[in-house]
């Protein structure tokens, strides 16, 4: 398994992932499945300044993705982010999850990104788990906050430091900005 920027063609493999999740189950509040060209649009528009990430076998079969995203507008939040992993149902529990966070989790850190945040729909054991695995930990929970499948969905939100030292920061750098070892490194392939 390679990980990768995720390019635009990716989004037919993400699709395949994405789409079902977004059908049949609550832990995304999206209630209509992205089109592969939104798809292959959100990568391009996220890409310059956040890290989207995939997993890729040999043959380019995509198994898994993770991406960051701004998490508010306002600008004093530009040091903070949201992250979300998602893997097909083939390979869970395998450790993918957990290397594509690792990944773009370093990433965000050589960016100057200094809080991670993701919202978990609960119940969910194993987002749970994998986020607490990696350094994130309960700040809240929205209470009955998304009606979808028939019922009231609370989201939890887990928040992880990404340990820069205190003081002022320099700017968030954009991707194109890291020196190519440090993309090396995070895509473990030093």
């Amino acid at each position: 398994m390679k990980l990768r920027f995720a390019t635009p063609e990716d989004a037919v493999g993400i699709h395949a992932i994405y789409a079902p999740i977004v059908a049949n189950l609550p832990i995304s509040f999206e209630e209509e499945p992205p089109s592969i060209e939104e798809i292959a649009a959100r990568i391009v528009q996220l890409s310059p300044g956040y890290p989207w990430l995939v997993a890729a076998e040999d043959d380019g079969a995509i198994r898994g993705y993770a991406y960051a995203s701004q998490h508010r507008t306002r600008a004093a939040y530009r040091w903070s982010v949201d992250v979300s992993v998602y893997v097909d149902d083939r390979q869970q529990r395998q450790g993918l999850g957990r290397m594509l966070y690792t990944a773009l989790l370093q990433l965000l850190k050589d960016q100057g990104y200094r809080q991670a945040f993701a919202g978990i729909a609960l119940p969910n054991e194993a987002s749970v788990g994998l986020h607490e695995a990696l350094g994130f930990v309960l700040v809240g929970v929205y209470r009955q906050v998304g009606w979808k499948l028939g019922a009231w969905h609370d989201v939890g939100w887990w928040q992880r430091d990404q340990g820069l030292p205190p003081g002022e920061p320099a700017e968030p750098r954009a991707l194109h900005e890291l020196d190519p070892a440090e993309i090396r490194a995070a895509l473990g392939s030093a």
